[in-house]
């Protein structure tokens, strides 16, 4: 997925913030190939955030605290990337009660990711994890910002334009089929 904005794209406006709004946290630092477009995105959006590990089995202390103070931070939102058995975003569920986004992310094992994606989608009531697709952190991105936009005008138009864009960008590839001989009836 690409996350190139359009020519009005808000590099030029003031971050919303000074301090982190949305948390971005793996559990290792092969994620972050994975978790680095979510990061671009937010950029792109001059959203503030932070990005870091945090592993629920070598340093669940950590993930403790991580959770527990998230919101007294300043975090709105909560990324949270994870392969295999994929603890990471349901333990930080756990320890808060912002949003936590589940990037389930493609791992080596013989599941592919399908292991990480049902740790996250199979939480029990009351500690939900919004999922999103196998290695999709951009998307995660996205649905961070349309939280933040609930209450931010800015972030709002800022995301009108951008699925504009998005909206532009099919038209302009229709256009170029039709053009070949490709037509849409």
């Amino acid at each position: 997925m690409s996350t190139t904005l359009p020519a009005s794209s808000p590099a030029d406006v003031s971050p919303l913030a000074d301090t982190p709004l949305v948390g971005i946290v793996m559990g290792s630092q092969s994620d972050l190939k994975i978790m680095s477009a979510a990061a671009e995105f937010l950029r792109q959006f001059n959203v503030p955030y932070e990005i870091t590990l945090v592993s629920p089995h070598r340093t669940p202390h950590r993930l403790i605290e991580y959770g527990e103070t998230a919101r007294k931070r300043g975090l709105r939102v909560i990324i949270a990337g994870g392969g295999g058995a994929a603890h990471l975003p349901g333990m930080l569920a756990a320890f808060t009660t912002l949003p936590v986004i589940g990037v389930p992310i493609n791992s080596v094992t013989s599941l592919h990711g399908l292991d990480s994606i049902l740790s996250m989608l199979q939480m029990p009531a009351g500690v939900p994890v919004a999922t999103v697709a196998l290695d999709g952190a951009a998307n995660a991105a996205v649905l961070a910002t349309e939280i933040l936009a609930i209450s931010n005008a800015r972030l709002a138009d800022v995301l009108e334009k951008y699925r504009t864009s998005l909206k532009d960008k099919v038209m302009r590839t229709i256009e170029e089929l039709r053009k070949g001989g490709f037509s849409d009836d």
